[in-house]
């Protein structure tokens, strides 16, 4: 086997993935563009994926030479997919914080309606775990916290969302401007 290949990387997750109950894609986040590149393969991999996993009892899953971690509620099925050499508790705990996230937004109501109701949330929430296959966070409460949510609120508005949206570009606009500034003083220097 290549000795790169078993090198330690930050690039934990390769895919995320929510389907119906009949294997139909809802959500889904690639974050290896070499992996599926196309849409079509895409959907094939989550097709047998479903294909092999839908009436399973497990928990985690060997196909294609990825590790996949999965769990399911009612009509719903969440996925998280990383490389054969994956540690499964590392994909676990991601799959954990998903869950337990969205089961608190869509108030334990984690259901197909639900979810596609909360879209916003939920690709929010996806994106405060997940960042270009990097974890950043495995606790739901300060995931919910990031996206600017409590329980005992009304569910996502459109402000908070925006809000998010604006606290994300303050922050890289501060970073960009500290950046400038840093360039700035080493060209005066």
């Amino acid at each position: 086997m290549d000795s790169t290949s078993l090198e330690p990387s930050l690039y934990t997750v390769k895919a995320v993935f929510i389907l119906d109950n009949d294997g139909n894609r809802l959500l889904s986040k690639y974050y290896d563009r070499d992996l599926y590149p196309s849409m079509k393969e895409q959907k094939n991999f989550e097709k047998n994926v479903f294909n092999k996993t839908h009436k399973a009892d497990n928990e985690i899953a060997f196909l294609e030479g990825m590790t996949i971690v999965y769990k399911s509620s009612i009509d719903l099925f969440f996925y998280v997919v990383g490389s054969a050499q994956e540690n499964e508790l590392m994909l676990m705990s991601v799959l954990n914080c998903l869950f337990e996230s969205l089961s608190q937004i869509l108030r334990k109501n984690v259901e197909r309606r639900c979810l596609l109701d909360n879209m916003e949330g939920v690709f929010l929430v996806v994106d405060e775990i997940i960042d270009g296959g990097v974890i950043l966070e495995s606790d739901p409460q300060q995931v919910l916290q990031k996206v600017n949510y409590r329980a005992d609120e009304n569910p996502l508005s459109e402000q908070s969302v925006a809000q998010h949206i604006t606290e994300k570009l303050a922050l890289t606009t501060n970073v960009l401007q500290s950046a400038k500034e840093q360039i700035k003083w080493s060209i005066l220097k």
